[in-house]
């Protein structure tokens, strides 16, 4: 049976919900990342407002952790603002600018900023 790791750890507020993500992200667990935190966002709709993607403990992703942003971000509702945290020099971030997402999904350097309202 094959492992899909959920997010490693939750910060979740009244309006505001932060998820951090596993230390990989790629073809393997990406599509189950993406499952998890939809259904997270789903199940806290009608309160959540901010849900912030940390990837500031993530030390490698691929094309398919830019494609996991995308898709939360598309099928988000459109009340909840999507934000992700990721380190100015990191994997992540790179990724997300070489991919084009940091265009269309705001990027914090860390996940203090990205949570403010």
């Amino acid at each position: 049976m094959t492992h899909f790791p959920s997010p490693c750890r939750v910060r979740d507020t009244p309006a505001r919900a932060l998820l951090v993500l596993p230390p990989e992200i790629d073809l393997s667990n990406a599509p189950a990342l993406c499952a998890r935190v939809l259904s997270f966002a789903a199940a806290r709709a009608a309160r959540l407002r901010l849900l912030v993607l940390d990837l500031t403990h993530t030390d490698f992703m691929d094309s398919q952790g830019a494609r996991l942003v995308l898709d939360v971000r598309g099928r988000l509702s459109p009340r909840v603002r999507l934000r992700v945290a990721a380190r100015p020099y990191g994997i992540p971030s790179r990724v997300l600018e070489v991919t084009g997402v940091r265009r269309d999904v705001p990027v914090y350097d860390d996940a203090e900023q990205a949570l403010r309202l």
